[in-house]
């Protein structure tokens, strides 16, 4: 193990290696995540959205629409993805965050296929260049003189400056368009929207209105607008053109009304602004340039370089996401492997970064305690009465569930979407855990989606913006941060075995502070101890702070009623039920006890808790070794680690302990939600086979091959009257009155982040020599292709990822372009596609 050094006095002890002061590497290592990851399209709700990981600062974004007759700009209008557009699939095929990617939007409404190349390139002190290319294509069914107009806007929500650099022409700007600028984090910086190739056609010059406004150059306003209305650049596009539109009526009248291409167009106006837009309109196929140029790098941004770029990734992307997933058979062929790479690509191309205030109730009204008999309603009351109050601003780095429908950060979604993240960019992954973490609050909570600022708020219903200090959601990000902690220890086992670890950690250093390719070097930086070590000092009080939350504020009540419990303390509830919904749990509508109950107990949240322990558990033994090792050989100062890890091995005996004699149901053989029979005041279970029955099974480290309670979870999965569907493994049993009833959301339908979970489970199993291995082993085998073989003929069938999939029938459900934890799909495909039925060691505590 890495000897290192840690500072007296400190919480957390600040550890480094003794070979030299790890502050260098530590601190150019974040200089070097934040310049490689500065710049990306981190607006996902839009097609196309770029901006800087930096708070009110630039954003920039491409609008289009077709202009051949007038209903066009109303109906086929491109800027935010939304789930009725007229398109028959669009996203990224190839795409990473540090270097670009390439997007592809098939626009059956406008009748032109897009493809925007955008790549970045490293330079300079803010982040270095980038650039898109924008070439659009006639579809097969649409008329070859199809006409396209697409606006690009650039303008800052905060601070600094954008002019245009071009001679004023108020019939147009001739040539490329040039706008420089400077703001606060990015210094210096030009865009060049270029003319494109000589074989670019432009509307012809048939109207009196197109001699003043002639189509073959490019159109330009600029706007001066308060920082909160930048974003609302659809809204500002259409007032402007309804104004010209009026100008035109009024000149020629309705009966020599200008052609809807002379009509839908800029101003040519030419004032100051905070906001700028240019338009280019096209006949049949195009293509452009859009390049931002650094003003701290010594050379700038060209189409040459650009091409080259696009070149590179082309030839480098497959061959990184063959080692990063390693796909296996029968799903390593080609169409196949094209299929993964585009799923992995929309998921890493759905991170955003959101910057704005929250709406928050931090009334602690009596009842959101929760308390009294039927709860649900006075709470209910006193939700539609709450004391908003707006919060912040706050900032997340996030991936996200959905471009159209979900274009922000939800808790409980993204433990699941960083899985495949850290398989790619282990840093970038670190990169978002840490920034969900930096919005605990005093108290240990976070809230459950992260709705920050007016756009945001944009996309969701009134009745969901505001945030509740009592209410929890399920902390999936420990699942991910204990994966962190495997990679970890799996790269130290490797380096001890293959050469000496400090002769290791120098190289890397060597490669992180020198001239090679950072982008690639930083990716697995923080697998080094160092760094490692650093990450989970810094991040470890704040899970101990959101931990204790989960512990005060979700407690069950042992008390009142006669639990068969041995400890007191070990029970959960989540707050917020009612009659129909849990939403803090995640599973909405899946059944629960009915009425609900001020003494039931919750097996998954129960689950959960486990989780949370054993993380906690894994981070405290990781960093007490490093201080040990750290330590004097004559020191006998104690570990400050020590006393946490005694705790958490008791509170995790306890909690499997209470779970184990709460929540399993002999009666039932499973494990159920426990409620309160009203008539006799004792505890009863409320069992509902499905998801919420393989809880202590899904998060691992519960159910011990051997448990006698294993063989009847196994049934559960693979019976086809319980939950084996020839799709994947059904979220509730049609045995259960309650299935494909109400909404019907939970209560059937398959999910891919609980498929990948019993996958990961089933293979553990499939791997241990006794009973319940041969089972385990062709439930395994059977779900992995039953899953993976759905979600991609659907994918080929609608050209879209689905939210969830119909357990009867295999069809995508409910919200398409959904990249967010069916993208785990793409880990499904990389598990083994066949299993030996030989005795491998499980470490069954992990």
């Amino acid at each position: 193990m890495l000897a290192s050094s840690c500072g007296d006095g400190q919480w957390p002890p600040v550890c480094g290696p003794s070979t030299g002061d790890p502050s260098i590497l530590i601190t150019q290592t974040q200089r070097l995540n934040n310049q490689t990851l500065l710049w990306g399209p981190y607006r996902p709700q839009v097609y196309f959205g770029i901006k800087p990981r930096l708070p009110d600062s630039f954003i920039g974004g491409l609008m289009w629409a077709g202009v051949n007759d007038y209903q066009g700009l109303q109906k086929n209008f491109r800027h935010t993805c939304e789930q009725g557009d007229e398109v028959d699939g669009y996203g990224w095929v190839q795409y990473d965050v540090r270097s670009g990617g390439t997007q592809k939007v098939a626009d059956k409404g406008n009748g032109v296929d897009l493809v925007l190349e955008w790549r970045k390139v490293e330079g300079g002190q803010y982040g270095g260049h980038w650039g898109v290319r924008v070439k659009g294509t006639p579809r097969e069914d649409a008329p070859k003189d199809v006409m396209t107009a697409l606006w690009f806007y650039a303008g800052l929500e905060g601070e600094g400056d954008i002019q245009l650099v071009n001679e004023e022409d108020y019939l147009g700007l001739e040539g490329d368009v040039t706008l420089a600028g400077q703001a606060p984090g990015l210094g210096r910086f030009k865009l060049r929207i270029t003319e494109g190739p000589e074989t670019n056609q432009h509307p012809p010059q048939e109207h009196q209105a197109s001699l003043s406004k002639p189509l073959d150059r490019t159109l330009y306003k600029a706007f001066i607008l308060p920082f909160e209305q930048i974003w609302k650049t659809k809204d500002i596009l259409f007032m402007h053109i309804q104004g010209n539109l009026n100008k035109l009526m009024k000149e020629f009248g309705r009966e020599n009304h200008p052609p809807p291409w002379d009509s839908f167009t800029l101003g040519n106006e030419f004032e100051e602004g905070n906001l700028h837009m240019v338009q280019k309109t096209f006949v049949g196929a195009f293509e452009f340039d859009i390049l931002y140029t650094s003003g701290s790098a010594e050379t700038s941004m060209t189409s040459d370089l650009l091409t080259q770029k696009i070149t590179e990734l082309k030839e480098t992307f497959p061959m990184r996401f063959s080692t990063a997933f390693n796909l296996q058979a029968p799903f390593n062929t080609p169409e196949y492997t094209e299929f993964a790479q585009t799923m992995f690509s929309n998921l890493i191309g759905g991170i955003g970064h959101f910057h704005g205030t929250a709406l928050v109730d931090r009334s602690n009204a009596d009842e959101y305690a929760e308390e009294d008999e039927e709860f649900w309603e006075g709470a209910s009351a006193a939700l539609k009465n709450a004391d908003v109050k707006t919060e912040g601003p706050f900032s997340l780095f996030t991936s996200i569930p959905s471009r159209p429908f979900f274009p922000r950060g939800f808790y409980w979604d993204e433990g699941f979407q960083v899985l495949p993240i850290l398989d790619w960019d282990v840093d970038l992954a670190l990169e978002i855990i840490k920034s969900w973490f930096s919005l605990v609050d005093e108290d240990g909570w976070i809230a459950r989606e992260q709705i920050l600022g007016d756009e945001a708020r944009s996309k969701v219903p009134s009745e969901f913006q505001v945030q509740y200090p009592h209410h929890a959601n399920p902390p999936t990000l420990f699942i991910a941060i204990t994966e962190f902690i495997l990679k970890f220890e799996a790269e130290e086992k490797k380096n001890r075995a293959s050469s000496d670890t400090n002769l290791h950690i120098g190289h890397q250093s060597q490669q992180i502070l020198g001239d090679s390719d950072i982008s690639s070097d930083v990716r697995t930086a923080h697998l080094s101890p160092p760094l490692a070590i650093n990450f989970l000092q810094s991040i470890y009080p704040l899970l101990r702070r959101h931990f204790y939350w989960f512990r005060r504020t979700q407690i069950g009540d042992l008390k009142s009623f006669s639990h068969n419990a041995p400890y007191p303390k070990e029970a959960f509830r989540w707050r917020g039920r009612t009659p129909t919904h849990c939403l803090a749990s995640g599973l909405d509508d899946y059944p629960r006890a009915a009425p609900p109950h001020t003494g039931e107990l919750h097996v998954d949240l129960m689950s959960w808790m486990s989780v949370m322990t054993r993380c906690l558990r894994k981070i405290a033994i990781t960093l007490d070794t490093a201080h040990k090792n750290s330590a004097p050989s004559h020191s006998e100062q104690q570990s400050p680690y020590e006393e946490d890890i005694s705790t958490f091995i008791a509170m995790e005996s306890r909690i499997n302990k209470n779970l184990d004699a709460l929540h399993w149901s002999p009666k039932e053989n499973l494990y159920c939600d426990v409620t309160i029979d009203t008539d006799y005041e004792e505890p009863v279970h409320s069992c509902h086979p499905g998801y919420i029955s393989l809880f202590p099974l899904l998060v691992g480290g519960i159910i011990p091959p051997d448990s006698p309670r294993l063989p009847h979870l196994l049934r559960l999965i693979t019976s086809p009257d319980h939950l084996a569907s020839p799709f994947g493994t059904r979220s509730l049993s049609p045995q259960s009155p309650a299935f494909a009833t109400g909404e019907n959301y939970w209560r059937g339908p398959i999910w891919i982040n609980i498929n990948y979970l019993v996958l990961v489970r089933l293979l553990e199993y499939a791997k241990v020599t006794g009973p319940n291995q041969k089972v385990a082993r062709e439930a395994y085998l059977d779900l992995r292709k039953r899953v993976v073989q759905n979600v991609y003929k659907e994918w080929e069938r609608t050209g879209f990822a689905w939210e969830q999939y119909d357990e009867g029938t295999g069809e995508g459900r409910r919200t398409k372009h959904f990249l967010g934890w069916t993208s785990l799909v793409v880990k499904i495909m990389g598990m083994p596609g066949e299993v030996a039925l030989v005795q491998e060691y499980v470490d069954w505590a992990i």
